[in-house]
């Protein structure tokens, strides 16, 4: 009986067609059993109009896309809504759901009203070949299976004008272990991107660090392409191959519109890149060196906090010793050896690690300081420190060498120790008291002892009362801003990186004192003023490299015009400065 009534309703969508059936039922009909069966018709009309209202259809826009493109499944239920939806797990096997829309529509078609709820969801391939979108259930109905064909990129028919693609490109065909590796990842588009959603580059086994992002145009077979480009440094932990893996990026096509429930407007792209393998060698057998240090360049150079030929016995001088590699992160940077020298003191500070990225990838730096303290004159020779490293540039070993110091101190030896044992006592003359002697010079030390320390609480007591104008003087003392912008203006015309770098510092520190930082790389970090680090890098190419990069002067001094122009609110406003839309 019911495959009857559901022939009844395929054939009939309406009430009129329904009247021969019922005619001819009647007058088989006897009137005693009128009542009952005009029972049983009413019955089975209600029952294919409930039939009839109650349907649940899915359609695609297309069923033929490449693995980097997306589909639009829209599914519609036709009968009484009463929340919930259907249950996509197994749509969710073959395809990714970007993103799930949905909304409830009441309209009248020729005096005939009907309501329904609808699903628009946009749906991305996990694997090339054929896939089905499957039968949705929802409310008791089943929608039909849909099948979809799933090409490789760019093999559409469509693949000739795509809007939006990605590329990645590596800089290196093979590579040692440790080594750099640099991993572009392009997007490029010929019409407006919003909401870009990107995926960050993770690779098992590696160290990936995003160095660089620029924005800019080029022209592919006559068509002009925005592209979004994405740099990052890969530092590979051990030997063997290396999968750079497919990266998947979401963006939406077209202008939004605000007053579309379904921004049908625009479309929603899904870009996939290619894989990409590369082979990790290990370290050549050939390579002699203690560390293993594969960079494009290494440098090492070391400076003094006081002009070497004024050494003096007792008085502290610090030697920095900055070891810079492109290529390398600092923490790959070894330790400098230990100084030993027969008359010297050395008191090392902790060692300062810095990496600095651009365009071209990671430069880590390692910068010691020591407090060298003489206890005789004489002259000292301090010994050469050499740092064997690979070029990655050339293939082969190379030595880079701090040469030996030489200097002179001058001055008194520091006190004689304690008399050591076996050592004669010095003859005593006749008639010398040397207990007597002994007990005089210690009462006249007590003495000077506590001369000194009265003199200090009152030397104290009168900067207390006369703070206010010690601390005036000691400012007209001092050199202000101006003073050291003139000082930095000088150094720049002399050409020499080092007084150039210092002249910075010190105009720095007199601007703004609070900046806590002795180095120049320290106050960078703090005060981020771009002006501040490209000196930076162009002093550190001049210092640091081998063979050293020539300053360009004119650079320097428009660089160091703006530095001196620099307002520190400024800084504070670029930071909070949201980034702008990438193409839209």
């Amino acid at each position: 009986m019911m495959k009857d009534l559901f022939e009844v309703t395929s054939t009939s969508r309406t009430a009129a067609g329904y009247a021969p059936a019922v005619s001819a039922l009647c007058n088989r009909v006897s009137p005693r059993h009128w009542a009952s069966r005009l029972i049983q018709i009413f019955l089975l009309l209600a029952l294919a109009s409930a039939v009839q209202a109650s349907d649940l259809s899915a359609t695609v826009d297309r069923n033929q896309i490449g693995i980097d493109e997306t589909l639009n499944l829209r599914l519609r239920y036709s009968g009484d809504e009463s929340g919930g939806q259907p249950d996509f797990e197994l749509l969710e096997q073959d395809f990714d759901i970007l993103s799930r829309q949905q909304s409830n529509q009441y309209r009248v078609i020729n005096g005939r009203a009907e309501s329904f709820v609808e699903w628009m969801l946009t749906l991305a391939p996990k694997r090339e070949g054929k896939l089905f979108v499957p039968s949705l259930h929802y409310k008791g109905q089943v929608s039909d299976a849909i099948p979809i064909t799933v090409t490789e990129a760019g093999s559409s028919p469509n693949a000739g004008d795509r809007q939006a693609f990605l590329e990645v490109e590596l800089d290196k065909e093979e590579i040692y272990v440790q080594e750099q590796l640099l991993v572009k990842v392009r997007l490029y588009t010929t019409v407006g991107l919003h909401d870009i959603a990107t995926e960050p580059l993770q690779i098992p086994g590696a160290h990936v660090e995003k160095v660089d992002e620029q924005r800019y145009e080029r022209r592919i077979n006559g068509v002009g392409h925005a592209v979004y480009e994405l740099t990052y440094a890969v530092f590979p932990e051990s030997s063997g191959e290396l999968t750079i893996p497919q990266l998947n990026y979401v963006a939406v096509a077209g202008r939004r519109d605000p007053f579309s429930l379904f921004n049908r407007n625009s479309q929603r792209l899904r870009l996939r890149s290619e894989a990409k393998t590369i082979e990790v060698q290990s370290k050549p057998d050939q390579y002699s060196g203690s560390h293993w240090l594969p960079a494009s360049s290494l440098g090492i150079v070391q400076s003094w906090s006081q002009d070497p030929e004024n050494f003096r016995v007792g008085e502290p001088i610090t030697r920095i010793i900055a070891l810079r590699a492109e290529g390398l992160r600092a923490a790959q940077l070894p330790p400098l050896p230990k100084l030993g020298v027969d008359g010297l003191k050395t008191y090392p500070d902790q060692p300062q690690q810095d990496d600095q990225v651009d365009q071209s990838g990671v430069t880590g730096s390692r910068i010691e300081t020591t407090a060298i303290v003489a206890t005789k004159p004489g002259d000292y020779q301090l010994p050469p420190i050499t740092i064997t490293w690979w070029d990655t540039k050339t293939g082969r070993q190379r030595a880079t060498q701090l040469p030996a110091f030489r200097f002179t101190v001058s001055g008194a030896a520091a006190a004689a120790p304690s008399q050591q044992p076996g050592e004669r006592l010095p003859e005593l003359k006749p008639g010398t008291e040397p207990v007597a002697e002994q007990s005089q010079f210690w009462r006249n030390l007590a003495i000077a002892a506590l001369a000194s320390h009265l003199l200090w609480l009152l030397y104290f007591f009168y900067l207390r009362n006369r703070g206010s104008i010690t601390s005036s003087v000691e400012e007209k003392r001092q050199p202000n801003a101006e003073q050291q912008a003139r000082a930095l203006e000088k150094a720049v015309q002399s050409g020499d990186p080092q007084k150039i770098q210092q002249a910075i510092l010190n105009w720095l520190r007199t601007r703004w004192p609070h900046i806590s930082g002795k180095t120049l790389s320290e106050a960078n970090r703090e005060l981020r003023f771009e002006e501040l680090q490209k000196l930076q890098r162009l002093l550190d190419a001049a210092l640091y490299l081998t063979p050293p990069r020539p300053l360009n002067q004119q650079q320097m001094q428009i660089l160091v015009s703006r530095l001196l122009k620099r307002e520190l609110v400024e800084s504070d406003a670029e930071e909070a400065k949201p980034l702008p839309d990438l193409f839209a």
